[in-house]
């Protein structure tokens, strides 16, 4: 099932006291960046992150899912509606994150 352009723009708009978030669409989902670093995704109306040790700490309860199927596993974020949470989040997710990968040429 593919997500919903709206949920990525209530997304969005959650995240628009951070810069440098973007994303990119790939397959009916979307893949998110945080100053050019991937932290997760929207898969099926769920905001999904990576299960770096800074949103283990915050998120202790967070249920791991599956963004598609063959995938790893990744958190799922249940406060979508706190913005000072998913801000202090991904601020604290940012250092662990892998660098991007270089392009191609």
């Amino acid at each position: 099932m593919a997500s919903k352009k709206e949920y990525l723009d209530y997304i969005s708009e959650q995240l628009s006291g951070l810069e440098g978030i973007s994303y990119k669409q790939m397959m009916g989902e979307y893949i998110l960046y945080y100053q050019e670093k991937i932290f997760g995704g929207i898969y099926d109306d769920r905001l999904l992150i990576k299960p770096v040790s800074a949103a283990r700490a915050l998120m202790p309860e967070a249920p791991e899912e599956l963004p598609y199927e063959g995938a790893k596993p990744m958190l799922l974020v249940e406060n979508v509606d706190d913005r000072e949470f998913l801000e202090r989040l991904l601020n604290a997710m940012l250092p662990e994150l892998p660098a991007p990968k270089k392009k191609r040429k």
